[in-house]
């Protein structure tokens, strides 16, 4: 399974902050330092601010700061806020009625590696990541 490009950009954002998690960082200087689309970072940080992970402060002398320390961020707050979780938990086929009364072909399958996702997701921390070598600037 591979994450989304919005999930893996909310990711990348958030992991470059939280070296540094006390400072506020600028829009601009998210987008040329990890090349991101302004526009594409400016909806990110919308969901991300929306869900709390995050805080903008406007002005000449605002940015983006973490609202929650990287600590108390756990990866699935950070896919639910830009895509939902619901996405990766459901029927890996894609179909709406996919139960244990009602298999897909993949069901058995896919039972017990979505339940390792969802304990991975809902477990680790964004603080737990190891991103040595990702940032390379």
């Amino acid at each position: 399974m591979k994450l989304t490009k919005t999930t893996e950009y909310a990711l990348r954002i958030l992991a470059f902050m939280a070296k540094d998690p006390k400072q506020l960082y600028t829009a601009k200087y998210l987008v040329e330092t990890l090349n991101i689309s302004d526009k594409y970072l400016r909806q990110l940080m919308t969901s991300l601010t929306k869900a709390g992970l995050i805080y903008s402060v406007q002005g000449r002398e605002g940015g983006y700061a973490f609202a929650k320390s990287p600590e108390k961020i756990y990866l699935s707050d950070i896919v639910d806020s830009v895509e939902g979780m619901q996405k990766y938990t459901g029927c890996i086929l894609g179909f709406n009625h996919c139960s244990d009364d009602n298999p897909c072909v993949m069901h058995k399958v896919w039972v017990k590696s979505r339940k390792e996702f969802v304990t991975t997701f809902t477990t680790i921390t964004l603080d737990k990541l190891d991103f040595k070598g990702i940032f390379k600037f």
